[in-house]
């Protein structure tokens, strides 16, 4: 099984954006036993006919076992961006599964596995947790999740979902991942303890430690603002000052909007004590975008704007990425967004879990993807895998969100750890508060 796992992980690389993608609901082939239906979507499970297997192509083996992958998300609102030039999105993440459901059915082929993608979404309105029972009732399954932290613990916490893997692709929760921890819930996403510590590496490495912090006054906000003051004490960061934005946003769709926006701003940072970079923290995007150029002091803006620490960039291309880069938008009509990599790591954690195993039920899959075994590839340089204290994905952080190429990557030259050093990002094993149950 072991050369199994070299070979899927091979034959993932190639781009395959031009295969068409099964429709929402598809009905399997064949379905394991612990597969579960789609909510309103029949799932039949007869057993293969007593003929024998069909011939099958030169290299690619009978299916043993067709997997259904759930894609369960709802329909938040999506922050607008603050250019009108620019389209929303709002099939962010979703893209990202069709797209590794789409390669997963081409490697399985050499493995004797199919896969098939669900999507089970809701409006922004409507209960996801009635949702998730209706997926659950055919038994323990695989789930992509596309949920704010609220959502995502209430299903993860249904007595029917106990023993099925939820991937986390969405949320930065820090809770999720300390006294909020569940053991049913993987995170693939980093959460804002590992963003600061991406930047906090680059501003030491750069002897920029210093920072000015001008933030929003949200949950998520406040969970950010938290985790840049533990970065600032593990690395020897000093915040200098704080500030709560409260101007209302700049008429930007007006003749006069940029020169709104050019006053505000100067005011706002400049009674700033002296700074070498100015940290913003804005996660519903109204303010963040303003501060470039704008600022009192010359000085970079990094943080949720500027120069940022991200999972994916649309400008990386190192590894092999460009794989993703083009598939993706030969898909979607679009260039890819961080939550289209997430889900499309997750989906491709959970298929080649299950390629590479030789496993279908959930559990089962579990211990394989916790165990020193598990090796996930997805063009960072290295492979990557989950610790097993908390469940999070460790991986390299792309500083970038901006400009045409990357600034860098985290962790940065110098920083050590005993055993991997991506656990310099986030909280290491003896910081955890996770206590999983």
């Amino acid at each position: 099984m072991a050369a199994f796992g070299v070979f899927v992980s091979t034959l993932l690389a190639p781009a395959l954006a031009e295969t068409p993608v099964a429709p929402s609901g598809t009905p399997p082939a064949a379905v394991t036993p612990q597969a579960p239906a789609a909510a309103g979507t029949a799932t039949p499970s007869a057993p293969p006919a007593e003929a024998g297997p069909a011939e099958v192509p030169s290299g690619e083996v009978p299916i043993k076992a067709t997997v259904p992958i759930v894609y369960l998300g709802k329909q938040y609102e999506e922050p607008l961006p603050l250019s009108y030039a620019e389209k929303p999105i709002f099939d962010k993440g979703i893209q990202g599964a069709r797209l590794i459901i789409k390669e997963a059915v081409q490697a399985g082929r050499f493995v004797g596995y199919a896969f098939t993608l669900v999507e089970a979404i809701v409006p922004a309105d409507a209960d996801v947790v009635a949702k998730a029972k209706e997926v659950l009732k055919g038994g323990d399954a695989f789930i992509i999740a596309d949920l704010e932290a609220p959502d995502l613990i209430a299903v993860a916490d249904l007595p029917e979902a106990k023993n099925s893997i939820i991937v986390n692709i969405r949320s930065n929760n820090e809770a999720l991942r300390q006294e909020l921890c569940r053991s049913n819930v993987f995170h693939i996403i980093p959460d804002w303890a590992m963003r600061a510590d991406a930047l906090a590496q680059y501003f030491i490495w750069k002897k920029w430690p210093r920072w000015f912090v001008i933030r929003g006054d949200t949950p998520a906000d406040k969970d950010y603002f938290a985790q840049v003051k533990r970065s600032a004490a593990r690395y020897g960061g000093k915040i200098v000052g704080e500030k709560v934005y409260d101007l209302p946003p700049g008429a930007r769709n007006t003749d006069s909007g940029y020169q709104q926006v050019q006053s505000q701003i100067p005011m706002e940072t400049q009674g700033a004590p002296d700074h070498d970079v100015v940290w913003v923290i804005n996660t519903d995007e109204g303010f963040g975008d303003y501060l470039a150029y704008r600022t009192y002091l010359p000085r970079p803006v990094a943080g949720t704007q500027g120069l940022q620490a991200l999972a994916w960039d649309p400008s990386y291309t190192e590894y092999g990425a460009m794989h993703f880069q083009n598939g993706l938008p030969k898909l979607a009509k679009r260039r890819p967004v961080e939550r289209d990599y997430t889900a499309w790591l997750g989906g491709r954690a959970l298929t080649d879990g299950i390629m590479r195993s030789g496993k279908t039920a959930p559990p089962e899959v579990k211990a394989f993807l916790l165990s020193d075994q598990f090796k996930l590839e997805g063009f960072k340089g290295q492979a990557m895998s989950f610790r097993t204290w908390d469940h999070q994905l460790r991986q390299p952080i792309i500083l970038g969100g901006g400009p045409r190429v990357p600034v860098s990557v985290s962790p940065q030259e110098g920083f050590l750890h005993e055993t991997n050093l991506t656990d310099t990002l986030g909280f290491d094993k003896p910081e955890t508060k996770c206590k999983l149950q």
